[in-house]
C-alpha cells in the first residue's frame, strides 16, 4: 500500500536519506525542516502519515507531536519519532505526547518499512470513517471528530494473554491501576473469550507453549467479532522478525522483555485512545446514516427512505407475484389541534400518534412519515381485505383512548381516517398503489372522517 509520507527534521542530509529509502519503496514523500511547516502540511491534508525527528530548535518533535494528536483536523495521522535518544523516559515522554511509535538513529530498512505500512493500513480505515463523517455536521450533530479526539484512553477493557506467571503478573499488576485487565492462560481459548467480549486491547505473548503467538493475532484480525480490537505484541529480544512479522498480519504494536511499566502503560493508553478514535467515528457515521433516513420528529423512516423502499417491496412482490398492501394514514383535523391549542401540543399528538402505529405493526411492515400528519405503512404478503383489518384495527385503537395534550395535563380525543390499496395485476409501480391508497384516503375524509376506505380491486 503506498502512501504520502510527511519527512520532517532540521539537517538535509537525514530528510535526503530517508526520502531516498522511502521513494525506493514506491512511497510519496513530502518535507519540512521545523516544526510548524510540519504543522501547516499537516493541517493541510497534505500526507498520511509523519516521521518526526525529536530534537529540532524553536519547537521540538514532542511538542509538534502534541499539537497535532490534539487538534481535530490532524489527531488521525499516524506520527513516528525518528530520534537518536533511546531511554525509556525519552520514549515515553513521546508516548505521552501522542506519538504512535519510535524508530532509533540509524534507522533500520526493514524496521521502518514495516511500521510505515502498518500504519498507513490503520490510517486508510480512519480515512473512510471521517469522510463519511464529513457531512455529518449538515445534520447538526456537531463536531463528531472533537469528540473523538477528546478521548483518555483511560478505563479500557485488556485481555492479556500469556502463560507465564511471572510476567502475566507483573503486566496485570501495572495495567489494573488504569484498565480492567483479565488474563487469559490458555491461548486456544484466548480467541473464544475475545469474541464474547469487547475488549479495546488485547496483549499477546510471542512466548507461548506449544503455541503460536502470531497466529492467534492472526485470528484476532481476521474475525468479525475481534478485528477492531487493539493487538499489542510481547516479545523477548531477539524475535525482531517475528515482530515484523506480527506487524505484517495487523498487530498494532509491540513491547520488548524486560517490559517497562511506564512505557506498557503509555502504549496502552495510546491504543486504547485509537481504538476508541474509530469506534466514535463508526458510532457516528451509523448515527449520521440514521438521521439521513429517520424523522427527527417521530422517529419514524423519513418520505426518502420511504420511496427507495416502498419501490424495492414493489419489484421484490412482483418478481415473487405476491400480494402487497399500503395504508395511508391521515390524523382528522389536525390542523384544528394546532391552531387551538399550539403546535407544542401537535407535536406531541404526532409523536404519540406514531407510537400507538408502531405497536400495531409487525417488524416487516414498513411505517414512515409521508408528511405533515400522514403516515404511510406497507404491508408486505396481505391482501386488500386483511390489509383493511389491519386499518381498521388501528383507527379503533386511536380512537379509544384519549391522547395527552403535553405538558398542559389536558387529554384530546383524536381520530384518524386510513385509505388502503393492494398491488394489482397490471400495476407497474408502487406509485400506482399510493395513487389508490390516496383517492381511498380522500374518500373516507368525505365520508365523515374517523374511518377507513379500501380502494376498488
Amino acid at each position: 500500500m503506498s502512501a504520502r509520507v510527511l519527512v520532517v527534521d532540521d539537517i538535509i542530509t537525514n530528510v535526503k536519506l530517508l526520502e531516498t529509502k522511502l521513494s525506493a519503496e514506491y512511497f510519496d514523500v513530502v518535507t519540512a525542516m521545523n516544526g510548524p511547516d510540519a504543522i501547516d502540511v499537516c493541517e493541510r491534508g497534505l500526507c498520511d502519515l509523519v516521521l518526526l525527528d525529536v530534537m529540532m530548535p524553536d519547537m521540538d518533535g514532542f511538542e509538534v507531536c502534541r499539537r497535532l494528536k490534539n487538534s481535530p483536523a490532524t489527531a488521525h495521522l499516524p506520527v513516528v519519532m525518528v530520534t537518536a535518544l533511546d531511554q525509556p523516559s525519552d520514549r515515553l515522554r513521546g508516548l505521552d505526547a501522542g506519538a504512535d511509535d519510535f524508530l532509533t538513529k540509524p534507522v533500520d530498512d526493514v524496521a521502518l518499512f514495516a511500521r510505515v505500512r502498518s500504519l498507513v493500513r490503520l490510517k486508510a480505515v480512519t480515512d473512510e470513517l471521517r469522510a463519511r463523517l464529513m457531512g455529518s455536521r449538515t445534520y447538526g450533530l456537531g463536531d463528531p471528530l472533537a469528540a473523538a479526539t477528546a478521548e483518555t484512553g483511560q478505563n479500557g477493557r485488556v485481555l492479556l494473554v500469556d502463560d507465564r506467571p511471572s510476567s502475566y503478573e507483573r503486566l496485570s499488576a501495572a495495567l489494573s491501576q488504569y484498565h480492567r485487565v483479565e488474563v487469559e492462560t490458555n491461548p486456544h481459548h484466548a480467541t473464544i473469550r475475545a469474541a464474547e467480549s469487547d475488549f479495546d486491547v488485547v496483549l499477546v505473548s510471542l512466548d507461548l507453549q506449544d503455541f503460536d503467538g502470531l497466529r492467534l493475532c492472526g485470528q484476532l484480525r481476521s474475525l468479525e467479532r475481534t478485528r477492531h480490537a487493539a493487538v499489542v505484541l510481547i516479545a523477548d529480544m531477539g524475535e525482531k522478525a517475528r515482530v515484523l512479522r506480527g506487524l505484517d498480519i495487523g498487530a498494532h504494536d509491540f513491547l520488548v522483555r524486560p517490559v517497562d511499566r511506564n512505557e506498557l502503560v503509555a502504549r496502552v493508553r495510546t491504543q486504547v485512545r485509537r481504538k476508541r478514535f474509530a469506534e466514535r467515528l463508526r458510532d457516528s457515521v451509523q448515527f449520521s446514516m440514521d438521521a439521513a433516513v429517520t424523522d427527527g420528529l417521530t422517529g419514524l423512516h423519513n418520505r426518502r427512505y420511504l420511496d427507495v423502499h416502498l419501490a424495492t417491496l414493489f419489484d421484490e412482490a412482483v418478481r415473487r407475484g405476491s400480494e402487497f398492501a399500503v395504508l395511508l394514514l391521515d390524523i382528522d383535523r389536525f390542523k384544528l389541534i394546532n391552531d387551538t391549542f399550539g403546535h407544542d401540543v401537535g407535536d406531541e399528538v404526532l409523536r404519540e400518534f406514531a407510537t400507538r402505529i408502531r405497536t400495531l405493526t409487525r417488524n416487516v411492515d414498513l411505517v414512515a412519515r409521508y408528511g405533515g400528519e400522514e403516515i404511510v405503512v406497507v404491508v408486505p404478503e396481505a391482501s386488500l381485505e386483511e390489509a383493511r383489518v389491519v386499518a381498521e384495527r388501528i383507527r379503533e385503537r386511536v380512537d379509544a383512548k384519549l391522547f395527552k395534550g403535553g405538558g398542559s395535563g389536558r387529554e384530546l380525543s383524536v381520530t384518524v381516517s386510513i385509505g388502503v390499496a393492494a398491488r394489482q395485476g397490471l400495476d407497474i409501480s408502487s406509485a400506482e398503489i399510493m395513487k389508490r391508497a390516496d383517492l381511498a384516503l380522500y374518500k373516507a375524509k368525505e365520508s365523515g372522517r374517523n374511518r377507513v376506505i379500501a380502494a376498488a380491486a
